[in-house]
């Protein structure tokens, strides 16, 4: 037998249950129907975990990714990956496969010595394809750096922000576990936050960095407004993995009631491929 659904059955007994709602006084709330959603940004991905296939093919990646749940993407940069196959496309060529499969394009990440070396070419091409964020993926400093070679690649990249602000495009730093390290005592990534400019470069967090104790709440709450994306990712200590979104320890709840004050306005998962359809579906239902 089927079963009807609680608003199918209230439009089929409007006027009986209409008459006898009005006649006992009792208010009908409909609001359970649609309850609030957690996830309120374009579910996207980071096409880094899928690159064999992407530069395989390009639109029917893209269009797989679609069809699992996801809204948005963001890119690697063709020159600066090495990704020959897709570096002889234009910036509108790109834009227009992107948006042919549905997707939102806004980020792309890009190496350091592309940013030192080949700025304005990046810059434009990120204009003409309609993105409004670069994010540098790392500085690849050696483990040995000191503080201070980590705060004069800083005072670089906000040279770097001063000429993307100009296009229009807002500048990002990548974070890795790296930056949780300590120097003297000090925590890389509370020094950098001190020396970028907050207005020049904002951050990308890594979620992953709960697997060494470190929560993406916590830094939004500490440093409201400093962010702009951030990557997603679950952790299961016990599996000693990164697991699907909602399957491991991060608090998403906690996660998404603080990226409003840590000012993130695009979410990106980053994980092995089979995590990406589970975790789609559990942002989308969150």
């Amino acid at each position: 037998m089927n079963k009807l659904s609680r608003r199918q059955f209230l439009g089929k007994s409007a006027l009986g249950i209409g008459s006898a709602v009005i006649a006992s006084h009792i208010p009908l709330d409909l609001s359970a129907e649609t309850p609030a959603k957690t996830v309120k940004l374009p579910v996207g991905f980071q096409v880094w975990t899928v690159r064999d296939q992407l530069l395989k093919d390009f639109p029917g990646t893209l269009k797989m990714m679609k069809d699992l749940g996801y809204e948005a993407v963001e890119m690697c940069s063709p020159p600066g990956y090495g990704w020959d196959p897709l570096m002889k496309m234009s910036a509108k060529e790109m834009l227009k496969i992107i948006n042919d499969a549905g997707l939102i394009f806004m980020s792309t990440h890009y190496g350091w010595g592309e940013f030192k070396n080949n700025l304005k070419e990046r810059i434009d091409f990120a204009a003409e394809s309609g993105q409004k964020q670069m994010i540098l993926s790392s500085f690849g400093l050696p483990e040995k750096a000191t503080m201070d070679d980590w705060m004069k690649a800083c005072d670089e990249l906000n040279k770097c922000g001063m000429e993307t602000k100009k296009a229009g495009i807002q500048m990002g730093y990548h974070n890795h576990h790296g930056e949780f390290g300590q120097i003297d005592g000090k925590l890389i990534y509370d020094a950098l936050m001190s020396r970028f400019d907050p207005d020049l470069v904002k951050m990308q967090f890594q979620v992953a960095v709960i697997s060494i104790g470190y929560k993406a709440a916590t830094y939004f709450n500490k440093y409201p407004g400093r962010f702009i994306s951030a990557h997603l990712a679950d952790w299961s200590p016990t599996e000693k993995k990164n697991v699907p979104l909602g399957k491991g320890v991060v608090d998403w709840k906690e996660f998404f009631a603080s990226i409003d004050k840590g000012g993130v306005k695009n979410i990106f998962v980053e994980m092995d491929p089979d995590t990406f359809k589970p975790s789609a579906d559990y942002l989308h239902n969150l």
